[in-house]
Parts: C-alpha cells; structure tokens; sequence
C-alpha cells in the first residue's frame, strides 16, 4: 500500500445477487416476489436489507438459500454468484440439489426469525448443534460435542455444559436465539443471513444478539446479510444499506449516507416514521409525530386533565404452580406483585419493562381478564374488583382493549363492519340505522375506506387490522382504554400512522390509555406518565421527562443504555451491556412477598426502596 492505491479494489464480493426475479405461482396467476434487484456482499461486511413487510427481503435471502422454492416461489430471471473457499464460484440460481445441500448450512448460514420453529422441539439442543458439524465436517461423535461446548460459549450462554442435554422448550426466547445463531455459526461459514432475528426479543436481550453477531464478524470475517424492518438496528449494524420497496431496490449506500442523506422518497419516509429516543427532550407533553406527506396536519401537545380516571391500589396478581400426585399448589407465579399506580382522564401511562415482567397481566388483571389476588381498583367511582358479573359486564362499557396480535383478536368468519357493530349489539347502545352510521364513523376515524366494511380480517395488512381493532374498541365510547404491544407487530410507517391515530382519537375524545409495551423510543413519544416494571413491580413512576431524562434506578438505567438509536454514530458498545440474568418469579408457597416502598427523588417521581432483585 505504498503508492497510496485505493483499498478494496481487488476485493472478490462473497456474494453477487443480479437482477434476481422470483414469482409466486398463485391460483390468480403468478405473482412478483422479488422484480429486480442487484447488490454485493463483502467479506467482513454487514449489509442490512430493509423494507416494509412484502418489500422482497426475506424472499431475497430464501433464493440465496434456494429455500424460497420450498414456500411454493421460483427463481425465474438472474444470477446468485457465491464464492466458495475451496473451489470455483457457482451460480446458486442453477446449482443442483446435491450441492446445495452441502452449501446450506456449512458455506451459507442462517438466522431464522422465530427461534421456536427453527429448533426442533423432540431433540436436546446437543444432538441439533452436532448434527451440521457432523454431516458437513465429518466429525466424531465427542469432537462435535466439543465443539458444540464451545460455540455454547462463544454466544455467552450461561451453563452451556447443562444446556446441551436440555430441550428448546426449557429455555427463554432470547437463549433459543442464541442457539440458532451457534447452529448457524457450527461450520464457520463464509456467509451468514440474519433474517429479523431480533423482532421477537427484549431490548436488552436484542442489544447483546447483535453485539454477540458484530463481534462474531469481526473475530471470523464472515460477510453477514442482516434483514430487518427496524432502522434503529440498521444503524447499529450496519456497513451498508439496500433499501426494498415493492420487491425492487429503490436505494442502496453506506449506513451514514443512507441516514444522513437519503436520496429516495420511500427512504426518507422511513426514516421520518422512526421514533428516535430523546426527541421528546424538553416537551412536556406527548405529541403527534410529523409524518411526510402530512406536513399540514395540526400537531398540538396533548395536555390531558389532572382528574383521576383509574386508581390502583397494591394490586397483586399470582397464578398457581401444580404439582406432585394430588396435583396440590405447590408454588406460586408472583406475576404482579404490590402495583400501585393513578392514570388521569385524557392522559397516557405507559408500563414498561421485559417479556415476564409482568405488564400485561397487570392490565388483563385491570379489565379482571384473570382475577386479582389482592389490591383495589377504581375507574372513577365504581370498585371493580367488587363487582358481581352482571356489573363488571357494565363497567366495561367504560373499558376496552387493543391486543397485541390482532388477527388472533378478531373473528376469521365475520365481515369488519359486523366485528365493530358486535359490541354496540352485545350492549344495545344504539339500535337500526344509528348502528351502521357509527360504524361507518369509526372507519372513518381510524381512516380506513369505507369499502373495507365488507371484508374479512385476511384481506387486510397487519396495520390495517390493527385499526380495526382499535374501532372495535372505539366501538363503545371507552373511557379508558388498554394497549396491549398494540404496535409493537407493526412496521415503522404503519406504526406511526397508528401511534398519530391514537393521540388523534385522546386529544379529540378525551380517552385515557394504558400503553403497554417493551419499546422505548414509541413510550416516549406517546406518555404523560411512565412505570417501569421488572419481576411484578414497579421499579420507577414518575412523569416522562423526569423518568427518561433523569433515570434513577439501576434496571431502568440498563433499559436505556440498551435502546439502539437510529444514528450510525451513536453505536453501542458490547462492554456497556452488562445485565444482569433475571431471577426467577416463581416462590414456594411459603414465600412471604416484602411490601412496595418508594422513596420520592423528584415532585411525583418515585422510586422503589425495596430489594428489587436487581
């Protein structure tokens, strides 16, 4: 490097997709999956693909694969170059079955977005670990198990030597992942395709994988395909960024570029769309966020009342461990423990906290969805947990829920328009014709057309049906209304335009909303007040400016520290990781739970005095 000659001329790309175009047989005729799209892969280099669901990127990374013929798709036009360590390069497009196979798994490995599927729940996690190093590297029985130790240890799972003789269902989300990217890692492959195998995790659990995935990178110099929807994780990972729409390529850059400068409409509303943490620094209340395209829109602070709607009293809610031969109680779930909090009319509390912290039981135990242990709640002046059926039936005219998967929530045989009518029938609110007009109002207000009345859930997009739900919930005129990860299945674009909705509908109807979720960016945006809630208590309540600009206990400190940001400049670092595992929320029943005790560090931000665990 003398003569100052520029670096990477001679670098051979991995991976060389062109003009890749894949169709879809369908009983309609076939249907694009990917159109034509072109771009490398480096060694030692992460290339993220991102784009909407449907945009072609997970089918792109099946066709490398040559998966994608497995889910009923055919490469029909282009080229898949790789190039193999120990021999000439091939065409993946044409490559034979019998070659392919030995490729897959040993020279491409992958990282598949649901964990539960990718393991096989009938063998221990030994015998799937040794299976690829045995096929593909011919090794004995005891070197692969070895080696399985090993890999274990290189994606820091605690008691590897234990977890090799335990099955996939005995262990947490994140750790599943953890074995899937070893598997995916067994033969040191020269390629590795990372398909969103964050979405489903924590904060903290997503900050480790994909420091644990730059840090396999850079020790091995494998060349990684990174897909995903999240640009907060594009720029944590990211070398280089190839923007999807529609199955074709509408941008492609290096990461600061692509977020510094981006060139092409679909980019730059993307990046609009993204809930960036700390941009709600120094307002005091939540507002609507400014979308492209809607420029116009009056965005107001939304100030809410200092009425209390909803009051919660040392709510405790523990669900039974059965066991031994007369099936006895012999332990309990401590699932909710001490929770004490108030929401005001037209105001928003968000819980946050981990998957097992407890949150969502909290607001089923709210709607008495499962039955409360101990504690008092009031929704105004009625005592809901004194309620016989008839008049918690009554009381939920006053309260409603949007769930997390709404597809699940909603009936697969019932038209929309009847789904949002159902309640109005179910509590004869309205009667004739008043029914169809309120209705066609509600779609109205969640902007949905008129024309989707009479369809069925599967004819819709997940933000879609998300909306739908949101007016069956609108249905009743619901004082307060539970959020459930109502947009954490949704993608950026489409979660923002549902975030905007609901802070529409709170500053124009007055509705209170309890907002449960585990992502901090859209907390921010959308809270007046914030819990954070780790083993069944809250750790930290306070006012959102005083919670996020000022965190005072340790987990909430760790929770933030673990957010990625949507700046390529603000990385994190592996070293600044450092959580601790969560304990176990299961007691003997013996156990007696200690009382909730905060200190007040700041005008109504609490913090918990007692031994939280953490």
């Amino acid at each position: 490097m003398l003569d100052h000659e520029p670096q990477g001329q001679d670098i051979h790309p991995i991976a060389q997709i062109k003009s890749l175009r894949v169709e879809f047989q369908t009983k309609d005729g076939p249907v694009l999956g990917v159109e034509d799209v072109s771009f490398d892969i480096n060694p030692g280099e992460t290339v993220c693909v991102v784009g909407e669901s449907g945009s072609g990127k997970s089918v792109s990374s099946l066709s490398l694969m040559r998966l994608v013929e497995f889910g009923g798709g055919k490469i029909t036009g282009g080229q898949l170059l790789f190039d193999r360590a120990e021999a000439a390069d091939v065409d993946l497009a044409d490559t034979e079955a019998e070659l392919m196979r030995s490729i897959r798994g040993n020279e491409i490995g992958m990282i598949f977005q649901e964990p539960m599927t990718a393991l096989n729940p009938v063998f221990t996690i030994g015998r799937q670990l040794t299976e690829g190093l045995r096929l593909h590297k011919k090794l004995s029985k005891s070197e692969a198990e070895a080696r399985a130790l090993e890999l274990l240890r290189e994606v820091r799972i605690p008691e590897p030597e234990r977890r090799l003789t335990q099955y996939p269902h005995e262990l947490s989300g994140g750790m599943r992942q953890r074995v899937v990217i070893a598997m995916a890692l067994a033969c040191k492959p020269r390629l590795l395709i990372a398909d969103e195998p964050t979405t489903a995790l924590d904060v903290t659990i997503q900050a480790e994988i994909l420091a644990l995935i730059d840090r396999l990178k850079r020790e091995t110099g494998t060349a990684v395909m990174f897909i995903t929807h999240d640009m907060a994780v594009v720029a944590q990972m990211a070398d280089r960024v190839v923007v999807m729409f529609r199955g074709n390529k509408v941008e492609e850059g290096p990461v600061e570029t692509i977020f510094e400068n981006p060139q092409h409409p679909y980019t730059k509303a993307l990046l609009a769309a993204v809930p960036k943490l700390g941009e709600m620094t120094g307002k005091e209340f939540p507002e609507p966020m400014k979308l492209l395209g809607r420029e116009g829109a009056q965005i107001a602070p939304i100030p809410g009342t200092n009425e209390v709607l909803l009051s919660v009293k040392n709510l405790t809610t523990r669900f039974p461990v059965k066991g031994g031969f007369f099936r006895r109680t012999v332990a309990n779930v401590h699932a909710v423990e001490d929770l004490s909090f108030s929401i005001n009319k037209g105001q928003t509390l968000s819980l946050v906290g981990e998957s097992g912290c407890g949150k969502s039981t909290a607001g089923r135990s709210i709607l008495r969805l499962v039955d409360p242990m101990a504690g008092e709640i009031m929704l105004g002046d009625k005592d809901i947990m004194a309620l016989d059926p008839k008049g918690l039936r009554e009381a939920r005219l006053d309260m409603q829920m949007i769930f997390q998967d709404p597809f699940a929530s909603l009936n697969p045989q019932m038209q929309l328009a009847d789904q949002v009518a159902e309640p109005i029938h179910n509590y004869a609110t309205l009667k004739g014709q008043a029914v169809a007009d309120r209705v066609a109002m509600l779609f109205d207000r969640v902007e949905l057309p008129r024309s989707f009345m009479r369809r069925f859930p599967h004819e819709l997009s997940g933000g879609q049906r998300q909306r739908v739900a949101i007016a069956r919930a609108l249905a009743l005129n619901p004082k307060l209304i539970i959020a459930d990860e109502a947009v954490s299945a949704l993608d950026v674009s489409v979660q923002a335009q549902v975030l905007n909705l609901m802070m529409e509908l709170q500053s124009e109807m007055g509705i209170s909303f309890l907002f449960i979720s585990h992502d901090m960016a859209v907390v921010e945006r959308v809270s007046h007040h914030v819990g954070v809630m780790y083993l069944g208590r809250i750790v930290e309540l306070g006012p959102r400016a005083s919670v996020f600009e000022n965190p005072q206990h340790a987990y909430t400190q760790a929770l933030m520290k673990a957010v990625p940001i949507a700046d390529p400049r603000q990385r994190k670092d592996e070293k600044d990781l450092n959580f601790k595992p969560i304990p176990s929320p299961i007691h003997p029943v013996s156990y007696e739970a200690q009382p909730s005790v905060y200190r007040e560090v700041a005008p109504g931000h609490m913090i918990l005095e007692t031994d939280s665990g953490y």
